[in-house]
């Protein structure tokens, strides 16, 4: 649309008309108003420096997990509405990681230093070692973008998972984590299951079931594997087993020898190979009993009752 002749000339006027002021100011020296020094710079307020984003913690958000937290799905609701995520507490990364051009590697010496205090401040958070539970914890970490513009926190999450296994869905869930596993009674303890086989024999899943009802395998504790590699080997389980199997007879009170692999199986489940990076050698252990029908906890059931009480 072309604009009218009368608009134009009226802001031209209105231009010259500015300028012949500042040009009777500058020309009198001491024609200024009160208060006016004829500098047009130093009444300015200084600019501060650009600060980034950073989140807090005891926040629960509807976002799924993700390893990089953008600004633009911080998503923070109260936690007595439904929430995927919940974070238990924010850090900063120190130098010389947080002298860095680009946030933490995987596996980086800073990023397994960030999941060790996420690890200790979720178990502080829900009361109890949180590996006794349902529950998973990650490391959330500025964008790439964000890292360059100075962002150098770290969100520690805390997740319910819907089953015991590591690829278990992640829970829809109200209310808050904090100090949840204080009470000895809580759903999200990790107690008795029934464990289903596929036709390879391998375990293909274990439903969670009350104790005094029938099943056939009981949470009995985490092992640590200390130094071993992720195992991948049928040696490499060996292992594994042999250590919850140590777990086994402290939980139930037997003796730790030969006749303890024919009275009782062993399932141990360590986390992912991701975690397994970050540091995170505890490995989740079961007692398992293939075949019987357990109606009561096996817990300092010593030699007699182990296993006896099954229809």
């Amino acid at each position: 649309m072309r604009h009218s002749p009368r608009r134009r000339s009226r802001g031209r006027w209105a231009i010259a008309a500015a300028l012949s002021l500042f040009a009777v100011l500058a020309a009198g020296g001491c024609g200024y108003p009160a208060g006016v020094d004829g500098d047009l710079t130093d009444g300015w307020a200084t600019i501060g420096a650009p600060t980034g984003f950073t989140p807090a913690a005891q926040t629960c958000h509807l976002a799924n997990f993700s390893t990089a937290g953008a600004r633009a799905t911080y998503e923070v609701v109260g936690c007595k509405l439904k929430h995927r995520t919940e974070t238990v507490y924010v850090g900063t990364y120190p130098s010389p990681a947080a002298d860095a051009d680009e946030p933490p590697a995987p596996g980086s010496a800073a990023a397994r230093a960030a999941y060790q205090t996420c690890d200790r401040k979720t178990t502080e958070y829900v009361g109890a070692p949180w590996r006794n539970a349902r529950l998973w914890v990650g490391v959330t970490q500025p964008t790439a973008a964000a890292w360059a513009g100075g962002a150098r926190w770290f969100r520690c999450e805390v997740l319910v998972s819907s089953s015991i296994e590591d690829d278990g869905g992640l829970v829809q869930r109200v209310g808050t984590l904090r100090d949840a596993l204080k009470d000895p009674k809580s759903p999200l303890l990790l107690t008795c299951y029934t464990a289903l086989l596929d036709r390879a024999g391998e375990i293909a899943s274990m439903p969670s079931v009350p104790c005094d009802t029938k099943h056939n395998s009981e949470f009995v504790g985490v092992w640590n594997a200390g130094n071993r590699g992720y195992p991948k080997t049928a040696k490499d389980w060996d292992e594994f087993h042999e250590g919850c199997r140590g777990l086994i007879a402290s939980y139930v009170g037997v003796p730790n020898d030969a006749d303890l692999k024919y009275r009782a199986g062993v399932i141990s489940l360590p986390g992912g190979d991701d975690v397994w990076a970050l540091g995170d050698r505890y490995v989740r252990c079961y007692l398992w009993v293939d075949g019987a029908n357990l109606t009561t906890s096996l817990k300092g059931k010593g030699p007699k009752g182990a296993p006896v009480q099954y229809q």
